[in-house]
């Protein structure tokens, strides 16, 4: 049987994603204190991201996303390596996905990691955003990228944690042509990005893309995530993701994480109910978590039940 797209799978219910991948590779032991964060390991240890992507498969999860959310070419130039490897690594990120599902039954997507400009700064700006960059500017950073995980293989491109809508335009038109589906994800405060944009006009930038099969929010508190859900259902007429991080936030100053962790298991078949159809968790979400959420969405009905 042909493997289904990403779209055709959504028409039969909601799919799990992964969860943290950066954060569960700390908990393992790496310290990813570096402008590339996980993308070091794609040079470093690449081994090490295969086993964190293995143990999100083994959760349940569905959709896996590389290890690419950071990295850029003249982020791995500076750390030495040339431009073909630099690239090579890159794209490198889907083949140990791939390495990864070996073995594993059942359909899997991998989905391209594209963070924010403000990312690849290593300086918390993807939670500001409005970095003082013009359209173009930024169509010409986000290009690239794309570009090298799209020729890699990748199902989709995630586009995610961004926290501007002038950025998400420009990621938009920096899709244009690739031939590859993306989705969309904004990282939110209450109800605005974090730039300060109203969600609707956020969401509403998907309306009627044929090459958006999914718009919704990440990296934000579950309080907040949970309440997006419904308003992007209406608004983008797309299906709807939601991966929030685990209710803890992160301190900048001590350099540790503090709150407390929410319990995301308990949260699915309202996300669902509300119409998302991609759950998931981000930072500090667990193969664990992930588990729970894929038990959630297995016992949910599925269409014509």
């Amino acid at each position: 049987m042909p493997h289904p797209t990403l779209t055709q799978a959504l028409q039969s219910g909601p799919v799990v994603l992964d969860g943290g991948l950066a954060t569960w590779l700390e908990a393992a032991g790496h310290d990813l204190t570096d402008e590339l964060w996980s993308a070091r390991l794609l040079a470093d240890d690449p081994d090490a991201i295969v086993a964190a992507h293995r143990a999100f498969l083994d959760a349940g999860a569905r959709v896996i996303t590389t290890a690419s959310y950071q990295a850029t070419a003249a982020g791995f130039v500076r750390r030495g390596h040339d431009l073909a490897r630099a690239r090579h690594l890159i794209g490198s990120s889907v083949d140990l996905v791939r390495r990864a599902a070996d073995g594993h039954d059942g359909p899997l997507w991998i989905a391209g990691s594209i963070g924010p400009y403000g990312a690849a700064l290593a300086d918390g700006s993807e939670y500001r955003g409005d970095y003082g960059l013009s359209h173009a500017q930024l169509v010409r950073f986000h290009r690239p990228r794309m570009a090298l995980l799209a020729e890699a293989g990748a199902d989709v491109l995630a586009l995610e944690t961004v926290p501007d809508v002038r950025e998400a335009q420009a990621m938009l038109t920096a899709l244009d042509g690739l031939g590859v589906p993306a989705w969309l994800s904004f990282t939110i405060a209450e109800d605005r990005t974090r730039a300060g944009q109203p969600l609707r006009e956020a969401f509403a930038l998907v309306a009627g893309r044929t090459d958006i099969v999914a718009v919704g929010v990440n990296c934000s508190s579950p309080a907040d995530a949970t309440a997006a859900v419904a308003r992007a259902a209406r608004v983008s007429g797309k299906p709807v993701m939601i991966y929030p991080n685990s209710g803890e936030h992160w301190s900048a100053g001590s350099r540790r994480w503090l709150g407390t962790r929410a319990e995301l298991t308990a949260q699915v078949s309202r996300w669902v109910d509300d119409g998302a159809r991609l759950v998931g968790g981000c930072c500090r979400v667990t193969p664990d978590d992930i588990a729970g959420i894929a038990r959630v969405v297995g016992s949910l009905p599925r269409p014509g039940q």
